[in-house]
């Protein structure tokens, strides 16, 4: 029987603290991530070549994609640190959603409800808490720059306006898209990781072996396209949050 469930599963308990398929594998990622950043930046030369060559190839066209979507080669490289680590981690973290063992590997547990598959791995995505994590992180860091460039008093006024009834109004409504901006922005990642998490749980256990392999390569697709979209939209919101007018 093909289970699904939209809530990460507890794997133990540490101290109190539950730890979940979905923070294991986000702490697996991360551990790779920091091992190759590791790695890599020991091994810098002058004179670039074979893996060094590759990334720095990778990492100089993200950084001309974000001059293109900032206007501003100034703001894309100041904000580049943060948009190319959401971008890296999404995109490494929806990819490995797909590696084999992820989901299928793990253990039983009786419950109410009878006796309940847990997989040890999950998608990191696929856990609406990780998806509002960044989107709150993205968020709040536009706020913080906004008031570095602008000034605090001048920043909260975008929001705060007394001067007229419109421009009151228009704060307010400037007010509420910033929460809206933290739900659609985790809504959109979390709802296509965990849709093709369910495509693959279904598809693979219909018919195994052979019908999966192209959906396995439309969510490598789809993992890139989501971590694209939402590195994209973080670089627009720092620009238009260090805007003066």
């Amino acid at each position: 029987m093909v289970h699904v469930s939209l809530a990460a599963e507890k794997i133990i308990e540490i101290f109190g603290f539950p730890l979940t398929n979905t923070l294991l594998t986000s702490w697996l990622v991360m551990a790779f991530l920091i091992a190759g950043a590791l790695l890599l930046g020991n091994k810098m030369k002058m004179v670039p070549s074979g893996v060094q060559n590759a990334t720095e190839f990778v990492i100089g066209g993200i950084l001309e994609f974000m001059t293109t979507v900032a206007g501003d080669r100034e703001k894309a490289e100041k904000f580049f640190p943060i948009v190319a680590t959401i971008f890296i981690f999404v995109l490494a973290a929806n990819w490995a959603g797909i590696l084999p063992g992820v989901g299928s590997i793990g253990f039983f547990e009786h419950t109410s409800r009878g006796e309940t598959f847990v997989p040890f791995f999950r998608s990191v995505n696929s856990d609406l808490n990780m998806t509002l994590a960044l989107a709150f992180i993205a968020v709040t860091l536009s706020h913080f720059f906004g008031m570095v460039s602008l000034g605090v008093f001048k920043y909260i006024g975008k929001f705060l306006n007394f001067k007229s009834p419109i421009g009151f109004f228009v704060g307010i409504l400037e007010f509420i898209s910033e929460f809206a901006k933290i739900i659609s922005f985790s809504f959109r990642l979390f709802g296509n990781i965990f849709a093709g998490e369910v495509l693959l749980v279904i598809v693979t256990f219909l018919v195994p072996y052979v019908a999966p392999v192209p959906f396995y390569g439309l969510e490598l697709f789809v993992g890139f396209i989501q971590a694209l979209i939402f590195a994209v939209l973080t670089m627009m919101f720092l620009v238009v949050a260090t805007e003066h007018h």
